[in-house]
């Protein structure tokens, strides 16, 4: 039989090949048929296109945990890179910034976040599951979890940015003297006796009250548009094979320098041959099975199976396709860190 059975899978097509007595990792093996037992049109020469958040490292601390895929771990992601975080009920994400903007789905739970722009005004909101937040590059800004805890995904448009590189106002108060603390704030050395020794990140806390009761009266008054966006009340554009819902700047204004779409495969169905000419496109999925190819400039396709909690790139201007197993329902989002441009179709 060709690539072998399901059960042990083989390095076998037609009469090319022969079979693997191992040492080998026959899970592995069945997670990627593709890798072990390419089609005849696959010349093998491009750099790997995906990796999994299961194999990245994770963060565990009290409150909750992260992981991240960047460059580090998908090479070839030099424009995006991702991480999954979670938070318990009332856990926060510390209050931080960095240079790169961030885009946040929520894919479990409940969450209040807020942010202080440049000129001083507020936001503050709730998100829940389908939800989606993006914080300009360089705003402050906090996650935390509402009672039931929450999951969600975060895209930052640098595929070498870190979430363990972001900057902390508990890292930088235990970095600087008490006494240049006190004599800033005009309080005595030991009135900062409390104040972490070091980056607290995620940590445990209360779940907050209603948002109304939470709101801050800000005296420069509130950001100008929404950092939130509602995608799962924004009706999908439907197609014979499945469904797509796009949120570039036209429906989500805040969102300047990544879009995105979210695309629901139905069994058997296929995302059309297509390519971006000056974009990359960096994946994540949520749901189901899929087998995703990319055909660059003189290579040949390098195709690739792809299951739930997985990352893949495609760099510019490579022509790539995606389409599903016989069973499941495949649930994606796609990314492009093109200021204004468009996922597709």
């Amino acid at each position: 039989m060709t690539g072998g059975d399901r059960a042990t899978p083989q390095p076998q097509r037609g009469q090319a090949g022969w079979q693997d007595p191992g040492p080998r990792d026959v899970v592995r093996d069945r997670q990627n048929p593709d890798l072990l037992t390419p089609p005849s049109t696959d010349a093998g020469t491009l750099p790997n296109l995906q990796f999994s958040f299961s194999d990245a490292h994770t963060r565990i601390q009290r409150g909750g945990w992260t992981r991240e895929v960047t460059v580090r771990e998908l090479p070839i992601a030099t424009e995006l890179c991702g991480v999954d975080m979670t938070l318990e009920p009332g856990a926060y994400r510390e209050l931080h910034w960095h240079k790169q903007s961030e885009w946040a789905y929520v894919s479990r739970g409940s969450a209040r976040i807020s942010a202080v722009d440049q000129e001083g005004r507020n936001f503050l909101d709730d998100v829940r599951a389908g939800d989606l937040w993006f914080f300009p590059q360089g705003v402050p800004h906090h996650i935390q979890a509402l009672d039931e805890g929450v999951e969600f995904l975060l895209v930052f448009d640098d595929g070498a940015f870190t979430e363990n590189g972001t900057f902390l106002i508990s890292d930088f108060f235990a970095h600087t003297p008490k006494e240049v603390l006190a004599k800033n704030f005009g309080w005595r050395p030991e009135q900062l006796d409390s104040i972490p020794e070091r980056e607290k990140y995620i940590f445990a806390g209360e779940v907050p009250p209603p948002l109304d009761r939470d709101r801050v009266v800000s005296p420069t008054g509130d950001v100008p548009r929404t950092l939130t966006h509602r995608l799962q009340a924004q009706q999908p554009q439907r197609f014979p094979g499945g469904q797509v819902r796009i949120a570039d700047v036209g429906q989500f204004a805040a969102s300047t320098t990544i879009c995105a779409a979210l695309v629901e495969v139905d069994p058997g169905g296929m995302r059309e041959l297509h390519w971006h000419p000056t974009d990359d496109e960096w994946q994540y999925y949520l749901s189901g099975h899929g087998r995703m190819g990319c055909s660059p400039a003189r290579v040949w396709p390098a195709p690739s199976t792809c299951a739930p909690a997985t990352s893949g790139t495609c760099r510019s201007p490579t022509a790539t396709t995606s389409r599903t197993s016989a069973t499941s329902l495949w649930s994606s989002w796609r990314f492009s860190a093109s200021p204004g441009s468009r996922t597709s179709p």
